[in-house]
């Protein structure tokens, strides 16, 4: 009796220091893959301040704000996967406002590749009349209204969130990890959100189909530049797999859930990374790679500021002395 009793103690104890070891690990390797691509986004946001010609672009003035959203959604889901791993709950109100916040970014990150699937499609198709239509005034409007519209939905949300009564919840702590099957209790809460969910899916669905297929249409016009036409298609391909990963994240949460219930704990702990790091992680860093590293005007540059700020003080001479032939 008393060795049966040792047994499972030790197979007890030998589940716990694994469990602790596999949140451990997972946390580092998931916050160092987040630490790198935030350092990427952040010093390409540097870059599309630096010089005058980002600045006054329509169209990378559309990539700063698509990249400040994604950016701004990777710290916040890296610190809601944290405190998910660590078992960490918070108060109810707490959880809402961070749950409402990281759709106002979801949101701002899909209308934005609507509009730069719409502004690839106007250049291609379009080019005489690019520069009327695409203006950096009518960018700047596009963006306010992208911001407002995000900000009227995070309104809507909270005003349904408010009809549950969260009077007796003030004070208290949430005994499950935070996410929007935790926050949005009202069935008209939930339904506001999944119809919204699913309007913006198809809405960047139709909007890249149709330019796509507007672009085909103009590459096979002997004025077209037959080149630019296919960069624009690799693009608006590469927007498609984004916006499929940026909305499939809505349902994240979801699949967790169900996952946990069918399977372990340490099987359930290893799908869940794999899926963080597919539908949560991969679509914020897609942006600095699709013109970080395809964009000849951003390329060098970005690599240049990349290199400054990863060698540090020691080779910022040399550093200097290549920005020379990038101006």
């Amino acid at each position: 009796m008393i060795l049966n009793n040792r047994t499972q103690l030790n197979i007890t104890v030998n589940l716990q220091r694994e469990g602790i070891l596999g949140i451990v690990t997972t946390s580092t390797l998931t916050t160092l893959q987040c630490t790198v691509f935030l350092f990427i986004n952040i010093t390409m946001l540097y870059t599309l301040r630096s010089k005058e010609v980002f600045r006054e672009t329509s169209r990378y003035i559309l990539l700063f704000n698509l990249l400040f959203a994604d950016t701004v959604q990777l710290a916040h889901s890296q610190s809601m996967f944290l405190l998910s791993s660590f078992r960490l709950t918070l108060l109810y109100p707490v959880c809402a406002a961070l749950t409402v916040f990281n759709s106002l970014t979801l949101s701002v990150s899909i209308a934005t590749l609507v509009i730069m699937c719409l502004e690839r499609y106007i250049a291609i198709c379009y080019p005489l009349r690019h520069s009327a239509i695409i203006t950096i005034r009518n960018t700047g409007v596009a963006i306010c209204v992208i911001w407002i519209t995000g900000l009227l939905h995070t309104i809507i949300q909270l005003s349904l969130v408010l009809r549950f009564s969260y009077r007796d919840l003030q004070l208290t702590q949430m005994m499950d990890f935070c996410g929007k099957e935790s926050v949005f209790l009202d069935p008209a809460s939930d339904l506001f959100e999944k119809a919204l969910t699913y309007f913006f899916f198809v809405l960047g669905g139709v909007t890249v189909v149709f330019t796509y297929t507007g672009i085909m249409v103009a590459a096979h016009s002997a004025s077209t530049d037959k080149a630019s036409a296919s960069k624009a298609r690799r693009t608006l391909l590469l927007h498609l797999l984004q916006m499929g990963l940026t909305v499939s994240s809505v349902i994240y949460n979801s699949l967790i859930i169900a996952i946990s219930k069918h399977l372990g704990r340490l099987e359930a702990v290893r799908i869940q990374v794999f899926l963080y790091i597919c539908i949560i992680v991969l679509p914020k860093c897609l942006s600095s790679l699709i013109y970080g590293l395809r964009d000849q005007k951003i390329r060098p540059v970005l690599m240049l500021n990349l290199c400054c700020q990863w060698k540090g003080s020691v080779y910022m001479l040399t550093c200097k002395n290549v920005r020379v032939f990038v101006t």
